[in-house]
């Protein structure tokens, strides 16, 4: 999957399959048969027919469970609804090392009280007096950690050297001390601005809409382009194997027909990857522990019915989300109602690891990691990232989570089109990263693309993202209920870990043989290539 040009990206890069169980066996046998080698890159497709998708599927009855009638009615409501004001969410990012804060990492997890006598042990006979371990109020305060936050006086030194510089030379000696790094601030802007579509069109960045309708009731051909799809998946719970090969061939629909479809119909995500089918069979995520690292939940929230856990690992005294981005995340992965997630019954766990002012710090991080590491967490959802992967304690600490088969999905960025513009982490190879693309079936404008640059300038890198799926107009749970739509990297990020979630529980008797290789590598068996 590597590629020195550009034009040869986009047949690369693969596009979830709107069928999102093509092959119902080739899932088990993958991750029966899959290694551990993250860096794989044999990304052959298997992309299997609808014929066969039906024969896969031919023991589904026709009850539909209440999920379903749930996409129904709520499809419903959004046809009666009005179009309202679009933005464009324009989101920075800017890291800044933090003065005199250092993250001090250790060869194993200790408790504080050891953890302090080798920083003690490090720096006795030293001339740095001023030092500090920060306290940090978490989940985690009670458990073992590897690594604290240290404040140093930076006090020059009679020779005008920094008093600092040795003693940090001085903790790096230490045997039981792995690294000593700066501390890391990070600051998310979230800036909302008004669009004319017939301007900007879907691409134009990251887009805002509240609980958008189509009119589609007043339009002819938008009501028979409807009913064609409603004929279509009746067809698939009919038994293909008594049907000849012309009646076959009579089920699919023609790629410019789905193309109008998608654009005419209301986008409830979950419908458009047929996961209303995995349902049908009882796949709901049920038993698979999903974590989503963001702006945090309210505790109330109407949308969701199995939310395990919500923990708060910023300076802020709240688990509420102010901002709206982390309850929009959660919504396309579990919501139970109106804007459907994948997985309504997934068991949810909430990590709110941005302030209400878009702030967040490495150590924030590393300790939420601890504990989704601690909780057996099987799939992660990070819908943020940033431009550095020289963070070295957050990126080792990524490579430990998936060390530990916790699968993270993490949203390639929106910084298209150039190339070489990827966030971290989702451009580590051991994260399944996630581009954005449009109902047209081409790459987002503002999706993020191209080689990694951890390998310049000795190499030209490596091939990310993993793969792409529908980012543009995304319906999802809104702060306090309803629904709005968003587009970008960080709407399709979830898209993917809902799936993730709704497959991991299909196969729930082998969960042990989930993890991030043999998740990434059923997810781009199960794709197709994007067309040039």
């Amino acid at each position: 999957m590597r590629a020195p040009a550009g034009s040869f990206l986009s047949k690369c890069i693969l596009t979830v399959v709107l069928l999102l169980f093509s092959d119902c066996t080739n899932l088990t046998n993958s991750f029966s048969n899959s290694s551990n080698n993250y860096n794989t890159a044999d990304h052959h497709q298997n992309v299997s027919s609808v014929s066969s998708l039906a024969n896969c599927c031919d023991n589904l009855n026709s009850s539909t469970s209440n999920s379903s009638s749930s996409s129904s009615n709520s499809n419903n409501n959004i046809n009666n609804g009005t179009r309202r004001a679009l933005h464009r969410i324009e989101i920075q990012f800017s890291t800044n090392v933090v003065q005199n804060e250092y993250i001090v990492q250790y060869d194993g997890y200790y408790r504080r009280a050891a953890r302090e006598k080798y920083i003690q042990a490090a720096l006795n006979g030293s001339k740095i007096k001023n030092w500090k371990v920060l306290a940090r109020s978490n989940a985690m305060s009670d458990f073992p950690s590897d690594f604290d936050v240290l404040t140093l006086d930076e006090a020059p030194d009679s020779d005008g050297s920094a008093v600092s510089s040795s003693g940090i030379d001085l903790l790096r000696s230490h045997p039981s001390i792995k690294s000593v790094s700066p501390q890391r601030m990070v600051h998310r802007t979230l800036k909302y601005v008004p669009i004319d579509p017939a301007v900007d069109g879907d691409e134009g960045g990251e887009v805002e809409q509240e609980e958008f309708g189509e009119d589609a009731e007043q339009d002819e051909e938008v009501a028979e382009l409807i009913e064609t799809y409603e004929n279509f998946k009746r067809k698939l719970s009919t038994d293909v194997n008594e049907l000849n090969e012309t009646q076959q061939q009579q089920l699919v629909v023609p790629r410019h027909t789905n193309r109008r479809l998608l654009r005419a119909i209301p986008r409830q995500i979950t419908s458009l990857l047929k996961a209303d089918v995995l349902w049908g069979m009882g796949i709901t995520g049920k038993g698979v522990k999903v974590a989503v690292f963001d702006t945090g939940l309210s505790k109330n929230h109407p949308h969701f019915k199995s939310v395990k856990e919500r923990t708060n690992w910023t300076n802020e005294k709240t688990l509420d989300d102010g901002v709206s981005h982390g309850t929009f995340v959660a919504g396309i992965i579990a919501s139970s109602k109106e804007c459907l997630g994948f997985a309504p019954d997934s068991e949810l766990h909430i990590f709110r690891v941005f302030t209400n002012n878009q702030v967040s710090y490495t150590s924030w991080f590393l300790d939420a990691f601890n504990y989704a590491i601690l909780k057996k967490i099987n799939v992660l959802n990070l819908s943020i990232g940033g431009p550095d992967f020289l963070d070295q304690p957050f990126v080792e600490k990524v490579l430990e989570l998936s060390a530990n088969k916790v699968i993270m999905v993490s949203a390639i960025g929106n910084d298209g089109p150039l190339y070489g513009t990827l966030n971290n982490p989702g451009d580590q190879m051991d994260v399944i990263g996630v581009g954005g693309m449009d109902y047209n079936d081409n790459i987002a404008k503002f999706s993020s693309r191209g080689m990694t640059t951890w390998e310049l300038p000795n190499g030209y890198g490596r091939l990310k993202p993993d793969i792409v799926t529908y980012g543009s107009q995304v319906k999802g749970s809104n702060l306090n209920g309803g629904c709005k739509s968003l587009s970008g990297t960080s709407v399709a990020s979830p898209v993917v870990a809902g799936a993730v979630t709704l497959l991991a529980s299909g196969v729930i008797n082998r969960l042990d043989h989930v993890n991030p290789a043999s998740m990434k590598q059923s997810l781009i068996e199960g794709a197709q290539r994007l067309q040039e």
